[in-house]
């Protein structure tokens, strides 16, 4: 059995974990970022790599890596400066794991490994066009056009986050105002209600369910979409009356004709999502993925 080991770098926790070619997560592990995030990675695949590939049949072999970071980075994520990970500026993240791993090892963004997971085996499979977002700790996408993924000029096509949304809101880690990100964020909604977004009221989810749908509509019309999915543990805890609040938004807010019936799912593939999309960036880089997101 062939198997990728994903790893997935978040502001708040950093998952590992193995996925087969078929996009079934047959083990995995997860701890906070923490201080170290570089750290916590090296412990959770050393753990990873021992634990499981022994317990599954048939000679299980990892043949390749494939990682899912916030962003921007450079082409090939060679080198990373998450947002929502203020120690990391230009880490070396793609050729440490490398060194660690010793088998070929593929970088993304977060948000568009998630759009390739969505696509593959999530709420997106068969679609040929349609954005994939990421609401937790911080808000990213990936966007997929005619059936390719979108990489843009250095790989950092996608950033949903930075759609401005309130021209005079939030100062947002990027530098600029308003960002989505700076408004809807769990970071975001921690800082202004000073509890977890998990605690948040009707209200304050409301607000942001509409904020969402402004920036899905700007997105849908500039790109001809007809659908969004969104996950992220901000976005599943709220749930229906977040994803209602957006979908009214969308509806009042996208009205050229193409862009009407534009959609807002949930993701199909819940926690598992960024580690099937970490997987997928690696066997999208060996050439197996089996759809037309190569």
């Amino acid at each position: 059995m062939d198997l990728a080991l994903a790893v997935d770098i978040g502001g708040t926790k950093v998952a590992v974990g193995l996925v087969d070619s078929a996009g079934a997560v047959v083990g995995s592990l997860q701890a906070a970022t923490g201080v170290d995030p570089w750290a916590v990675v090296v412990k959770l695949v050393d753990e990873v790599r021992a634990g499981v590939p022994a317990a599954l049949p048939g000679g299980a072999v990892i043949v390749a890596c494939g990682v899912g970071c916030g962003g921007p980075m450079s082409p090939g994520g060679e080198l990373v400066s998450p947002l929502n990970i203020p120690t990391w500026r230009d880490f070396p993240l793609r050729a440490r794991l490398a060194a660690l791993m010793d088998v070929p090892t593929f970088v993304d963004n977060d948000a568009k490994a998630l759009a390739l997971g969505e696509g593959w085996t999530g709420a997106a499979a068969g679609e040929r066009n349609y954005m994939a977002m990421v609401v937790s700790t911080g808000v990213g996408g990936g966007v997929v056009v005619d059936g390719r993924l979108l990489d843009g000029a250095s790989d950092n096509a996608g950033h949903v986050g930075h759609v401005i949304v309130e021209p005079r809101g939030r100062l947002c880690p990027c530098g600029a105002r308003g960002c989505l990100e700076a408004e809807i964020s769990g970071t975001a909604i921690a800082a202004v209600t000073g509890a977890p977004a998990a605690s948040a009221g009707a209200a304050v989810i409301d607000a942001a369910g509409v904020k969402l749908g402004r920036a899905i509509a700007s997105v849908v019309s500039l790109l001809d979409l007809r659908l969004v999915v969104v996950s992220g543990s901000v976005a599943l805890g709220w749930g229906e009356p977040f994803f209602a609040a957006a979908r009214r938004s969308l509806a009042e807010s996208a009205r050229l004709s193409f862009a009407a019936g534009a959609r807002i799912e949930p993701g199909g593939l819940g926690h598992d999502g960024p580690l099937v999309g970490a997987a997928a960036v690696a066997w999208r880089a060996l050439g197996t993925l089996p759809l037309a997101l190569l």
